[in-house]
């Protein structure tokens, strides 16, 4: 077999004398042809070697691992990300705007919460579909957005479009007073806080109890269902988890996005983001919380110690961060759940991901491609219509759907 080791020093050097070569030819002609090729040629190779990689399956138990390599053939191809933008930041943050929207009728249904608020679920019932027709079997796919996430993210009507063509029931859980309902109480949500989904998933059980049922987060909505599973245990009616960009430590995260350029591209706008639930929802909050002092916080961090971390009880911002680190509740998982993560997602940086605790777990597997951003994992030559993500979701779903019955007793 060829070696394809690449070496920087040698390429910058024959390309420097190549380059100094047919710049002479002229700036014109086959001079400017033979520039470009050779440029195309260098990025194509880089690309090859250092870009497109297999991404890294691990998992804590042999049964689980060759499931997935069995069932969901994804985990054992190259990952292409799209050539032109396969750097982390920018998959991050053009994956909103290349993706397509796909159409998509919700139901909304208002639950209400023990505490005297509201839950807002939007159901996508797909009564057409042809692999089952009958509702009270038809498995149902529940939905977890991002942090100020709701129903209409690309990223979830892709993975509703996907449920679609599988046959299967979606219902999308925002989390309180996010996607347009009225806020009852003073209490909105955090990723340690898992009352209102363990609500959401008794509520689907009781309607639908004929009919199985997975689950699916997105970055904060990965983070609870994982702390969901840790706190449950086998107590879940849940057939299977799938993650997707979970950050596992609360405190790698936020320092992460705390540096210069990731605080400009990327804190300061979820922070605004967060402010601007709070102040949408000012005349019920402002009655228990210093909105103004919450108002003025620059970084998410800030916005934790002034709001979140208070209204759920913690007597401080780092006892809330280390409950909502799902890292630490790992080993109590009993459930499948298949988790992808970049290693350049600076939202959740490689060293904290948690590869020691999911060899530890047999009902754990962690997915890791070397590139992918933060919910970006974008591929092909233009990204509208499906990314890596979705092609993961597609066949866990499936598989646990399906062929759930080989996942029983994965600790055998």
């Amino acid at each position: 077999m060829i070696s394809l080791d690449f070496n920087f020093y040698v390429l910058t050097r024959d390309l420097s004398l190549y380059l100094e070569n047919q710049v002479k030819v002229g700036l014109f002609g086959s001079g400017v042809l033979s520039l470009v090729l050779g440029f195309s040629a260098a990025y194509a190779y880089y690309y090859l070697i250092s870009v497109a990689k297999k991404p890294q399956l691990i998992s804590g138990g042999k049964k689980f691992y060759q499931f997935l390599r069995d069932q969901c053939p994804v985990v054992s191809e190259t990952y292409y990300p799209t050539f032109w933008c396969w750097e982390s930041r920018i998959q991050t943050l053009l994956r909103p705007f290349v993706t397509a929207k796909p159409g998509v009728s919700y139901r909304n249904e208002l639950i209400g919460a023990a505490d005297g608020g509201q839950i807002s679920l939007d159901w996508f019932d797909n009564d057409d579909s042809a692999s089952h027709p009958n509702s009270a079997t038809r498995p149902t796919v529940l939905l977890l957005p991002g942090l100020t996430g709701t129903s209409r993210e690309s990223y979830i009507l892709h993975m509703v479009q996907q449920s679609k063509e599988l046959g299967y029931r979606c219902a999308v859980f925002n989390n309180r007073g996010v996607s347009g309902e009225t806020l009852l109480t003073p209490r909105t949500y955090c990723a340690a806080n898992t009352e209102d989904l363990e609500a959401v998933i008794e509520h689907i059980q009781r309607t639908n109890e004929d009919a199985p049922l997975m689950a699916a987060g997105v970055s904060m909505g990965g983070m609870m269902l994982a702390n969901y599973l840790g706190k449950k245990g086998r107590e879940t009616c849940l057939k299977g988890v799938v993650v997707f960009s979970a950050g596992w430590d609360v405190f790698a995260c936020t320092a992460s996005l705390e540096k210069p350029l990731d605080r400009f591209l990327f804190n300061s706008y979820l922070t605004s983001c967060l402010q601007a639930g709070v102040d949408r929802h000012k005349s019920v909050l402002e009655k228990s919380y210093d909105i103004d002092h919450v108002m003025k916080a620059k970084t998410i961090r800030e916005f934790d110690e002034r709001f979140t971390s208070i209204m759920f009880g913690y007597p401080t911002n780092d006892d809330y961060y280390h409950d909502a680190s799902p890292i630490h509740k790992l080993k109590s998982v009993q459930v499948p759940m298949l988790c992808l993560n970049a290693a350049d997602d600076v939202f959740s940086p490689c060293h904290a991901i948690p590869v020691e605790a999911v060899k530890q777990n047999p009902n754990l597997a962690l997915l890791i491609t070397c590139h992918g951003g933060h919910i970006g994992f974008l591929e092909g030559l233009w990204p509208r219509r499906s990314t890596y993500m979705d092609r993961v979701f597609k066949q866990f779903a499936k598989a646990v759907i399906e062929q759930g019955g080989d996942l029983n007793d994965l600790s055998s």
